[in-house]
């Protein structure tokens, strides 16, 4: 090996001789300036209890550090000029960071208060009969899942085809334009509305005092179809024009070009779409306590009697504390943990569906 080229070689492996920082460096001290603030923050709080622990202010002056950090180290490696631009790029990632801070300070304080009744009891029990200690959600959880199964029956297909009509059919026509304003008018409408909507309308056919898990799918869905709709819209507006027309060309029929066509090279956005939506819905409580109740018990039937869900068990349990408020509130933090999980779950599913249906593209 030649002089220059080992000197070239040496000059690769470090990258100080060049003025650069190593490959990794920001990482680096991104990871060690949250690890500083997350230990200074530990030892003011390590005679506190671990919810106290103030996870924004570490992560806040983490990043705070990390900015000043990065400039210094850019400074003296690779001059003025480049600090800078790597210091504007780190108050940048730090304003990111500001604005994911409510979240991360309600994840924390959701885990740690939830993870204390996180056991298999909370999952294999419901709450009849319990007073005090004990008891679980598992009526709550299977409501959830019912009501939230049923509410996307009922959507998921009114929501497409009336999103195939305004894409395929309405052509901008006087009714597409209608069904577009109601459609927007729905998605702003608040939740109870929605819920005293589907109570009036079984009160119409049923009485007062109807209470069932499908009258709360029913107030779900209002909810639900517009989003629906506009997601699987911008889905369908996406498919280019041109392999519907090189299916035209073939003799294909338009229902047939929709089928085969328009829906398998949009399937990936819609069925997110769909996920998002159900993760829009699968929280709210103001509805479904107007029309599904609210039970300790275990109940299968979604057509007849009250029905609990995670949202409202959440609820009842900070509200209607018992004879033991602490296990009261632990089964609340539970319950709200094990609604993110849920949520969690389907985002993460809305992500792998639209990679494993996404259009292919190349050879």
């Amino acid at each position: 090996m030649s002089t220059a080229t080992a000197t070239a070689t040496a000059s690769k492996a470090n990258s100080f001789s060049n003025g650069r920082l190593p490959k990794g460096t920001s990482w680096l001290l991104l990871a060690g300036s949250l690890v500083v603030m997350g230990l200074v923050f530990f030892l003011l709080n390590i005679d506190q209890p671990v919810a106290n622990y103030n996870i924004v202010a570490a992560v806040f002056l983490g990043a705070v550090l990390y900015a000043i950090l990065i400039f210094v180290v850019a400074s003296i490696v690779e001059g003025r000029r480049n600090a800078t631009d790597r210091f504007i790029t780190a108050v940048v990632s730090a304003a990111f960071t500001v604005a994911l801070l409510p979240l991360i300070s309600l994840l924390f304080t959701v885990l740690v208060n939830g993870i204390a009744r996180f056991d298999i009891d909370f999952f294999t029990q419901s709450m009849r009969n319990v007073i005090g200690d004990g008891g679980g959600a598992l009526h709550a959880i299977v409501g959830t899942l019912l009501i939230t199964l049923t509410a996307t029956i009922i959507s998921v297909p009114i929501g497409l085809m009336t999103s195939i009509y305004l894409v395929e059919y309405g052509n901008s026509g006087k009714l597409a334009r209608a069904i577009t304003f109601f459609v927007d008018v729905m998605t702003g409408i608040p939740s109870i509305v929605a819920g005293l909507f589907a109570y009036a309308v079984f009160v119409i056919f049923f009485g007062a005092g109807y209470s069932s898990g499908f009258e709360g799918a029913i107030a779900l869905s209002v909810l639900m179809i517009p989003v629906v709709v506009r997601s699987s819209e911008e889905m369908l507006r996406l498919v280019p024009n041109e392999l519907r027309e090189a299916s035209f060309a073939l003799g294909v029929p338009k229902w047939l070009t929709i089928v085969k066509v328009v829906l398998p090279t949009s399937i990936a956005g819609i069925t997110t779409g769909v996920m998002l939506a159900i993760a829009r819905v699968i929280g709210e409580t103001a509805p479904l306590l107007l029309t599904a109740g609210y039970t300790q018990s275990l109940n299968w039937n979604i057509w007849d009697g009250n029905m609990m869900t995670l949202p409202v068990f959440v609820y009842n349990q900070y509200a209607n504390q018992g004879t033991n408020p602490d296990a009261a509130i632990s089964r609340a933090w539970a319950g709200a943990l094990t609604l993110i999980l849920i949520v969690m779950v389907l985002n993460l599913a809305a992500r792998f569906v639209a990679k494993f249906f996404a259009p292919k593209t190349g050879r």
